[in-house]
Order: C-alpha cells, then sequence, then structure tokens
C-alpha cells in the first residue's frame, strides 16, 4: 500500500470511529444522559477533525497537478463516504438529542 493509499485509509478509519462515538451517543440519548451525549458528540467532532485534514491534504495535492496527485478511484470515493455518512451521522444525533431534551423539559 502506498502513502497515499495510506493516507485515505487513514480517512476512512478516523470516519468510522467518528461515527461510532455518535452512535454510542444516541444509546446515551435512549436513556436521557444527555451531557453524556454531547460529550460522544464532541469525541467525534475532534476525530472527524483527523478525516478532514487528510481530506484537505488530498484536495489540495489533487489540485496541484503535480506527480502526487490522488487518482480518484474506487477507494478515494470510498472514503468521502465514509466521511461524509459520519459527519450526517454526528449532525442528525444531535439534533435528536435537542429534540428529546426540549421533550423532557430539560
Amino acid at each position: 500500500m502506498n502513502e497515499m493509499e495510506q493516507q485515505i485509509v487513514g480517512m476512512i478509519s478516523a470516519a468510522g470511529d467518528s461515527k461510532a462515538k455518535a452512535f454510542e451517543a444516541l444509546k446515551k440519548v435512549k436513556e436521557s444522559k444527555y451531557d453524556e451525549a454531547r460529550a460522544l458528540l464532541q469525541e467525534a467532532r475532534e476525530i472527524d477533525l483527523e478525516a478532514h485534514k487528510i481530506q484537505t491534504q488530498l484536495i489540495t495535492a489533487g489540485m496541484s497537478g503535480g506527480e502526487n496527485k490522488p487518482e480518484v478511484g474506487l477507494l478515494m470515493v470510498h472514503a468521502q463516504d465514509h466521511y461524509m455518512t459520519s459527519q450526517l451521522a454526528r449532525d442528525l444525533i444531535e439534533e435528536m438529542i435537542n429534540v428529546f431534551e426540549a421533550k423532557e423539559g430539560k
């Protein structure tokens, strides 16, 4: 596996970890543990930053047009899909926390 592929796999891994934290937060919502859920979402957000840094590096390399320009292949598309899905899960679960917390009057 070359360096760029390793970066892309790192992006997939970070996005997966972030999404796992977001769904762990959702479990806390089921137990009305909103502070714990928000803390887990913050952890997810911080993990997402790692995926975002990798994404930014790859986009920058792609725009440079040099020989380090990443190939847009299935692995790259897969990584982007994971990253976008993790962000969507985190945002949606955050909104669910707000809704459930409001319904409980907290």
